[in-house]
């Protein structure tokens, strides 16, 4: 059965760095839209649009009466096209390459179901009037993208044989561990998040923007008990991927990881103590995200995949008489 995609695919083959180059843009706009989101909550704009999918119940678009905060919130949910343009890129250029990788088509259209269920916890957090549940959600599934978005960028360079380890299994279970300690330490960031500053809005309908009603201290304990976790594993890293000589890739991975850890804790600490200023919450939002993101290339930099070397029939029995 033909389709448009596989029509676009007989007239148009996109080059390996094509499909690199789209795959990034689109990792890129996840990582915006996470920041982009941030602004959203910084500025106070979470209710400047009050309601959803509509920005107020008789427009689409702000309102004058709306102020600066409407104009936030409505151009943040714009920029959620332009991440579907760089992501539709993505599955275009995959569908479109020569020979066709089903694998990565799948992991772009991936991208985009997870754009369109995160818009839709965003509406849901609009209705609930920033309930702080559903905003930590909202940013788990923006973190969810970025994964995709990283695996889809990696893959792209490889080819679909079977992967191959380059180091032992303990040293691979190590990555692993350390990429699920960054998750919970994500994790961690939005509840404090939901039980701290910065709740998004003044409120709705003249009640205030409901907090998550835990200790903040407790739970900024907890968050930094994580980043002390994740930077000793971290550290570990590093010193076991140089006594077994790991991949190179994989060091390099190790210690931007490292880098940007240190680069956060410092910027955490000066925020809780200088009371959470929006510049640096936002800062701290995007250090988030660069560290997820530079977390999931660890293991993915410990194997490698070969394109499988096809049979060559052997030659013909020469006919003797």
């Amino acid at each position: 059965m033909r389709t448009p995609f596989s029509l676009l695919a007989d007239r148009w083959h996109p080059s390996a760095t094509h499909l690199r180059r789209a795959a990034f843009a689109a990792l890129v706009m996840a990582v915006v839209i996470v920041l982009t989101g941030g602004a959203v909550r910084l500025t106070a704009s979470g209710l400047g649009c009050t309601t959803w999918p509509r920005c107020t119940g008789e427009s689409l678009t702000p309102t004058p009466e709306m102020g600066i905060h409407g104009v936030i919130e409505f151009t943040n949910r714009m920029l959620t096209y332009v991440l579907c343009a760089a992501i539709g890129w993505a599955i275009l250029a995959a569908r479109a390459r020569k020979p066709w990788r089903r694998s990565l088509t799948r992991l772009g259209w991936a991208q985009f179901w997870l754009v369109m269920s995160n818009a839709v916890i965003g509406g849901i957090t609009v209705l609930t009037g920033l309930n702080p549940y559903v905003v930590a959600l909202h940013m788990v599934a923006a973190m969810a993208l970025v994964w995709v978005a990283v695996l889809m960028w990696e893959r792209a360079k490889e080819d679909d044989s079977p992967p191959r380890l380059l180091v032992d299994a303990p040293i691979d279970r190590l990555a692993r561990v350390l990429v699920a300690t960054i998750g919970l330490l994500v994790v961690a960031g939005t509840l404090v998040t939901g039980a701290g500053h910065h709740p998004g809005a003044p409120g709705k309908d003249g009640k205030p923007v409901w907090r998550i009603p835990l200790d903040y201290d407790r739970l900024a304990q907890a968050h930094a008990d994580l980043v002390f976790l994740s930077v000793g594993l971290t550290l570990a890293a590093l010193l076991v991927f140089a006594a077994v000589k790991a991949p190179a890739p994989a060091r390099a991975r190790v210690r931007e990881l490292f880098v940007l850890l240190l680069a956060q804790g410092v910027l955490g600490f000066v925020q809780y103590f200088t009371d959470a200023p929006e510049l640096m919450v936002g800062l701290h939002m995007l250090g988030a995200a660069l560290i997820w993101a530079a977390a999931l290339r660890v293991p993915l930099a410990l194997r490698e995949r070969r394109a499988e070397v096809a049979a060559v029939p052997a030659p013909a029995e020469p006919v003797t008489h």
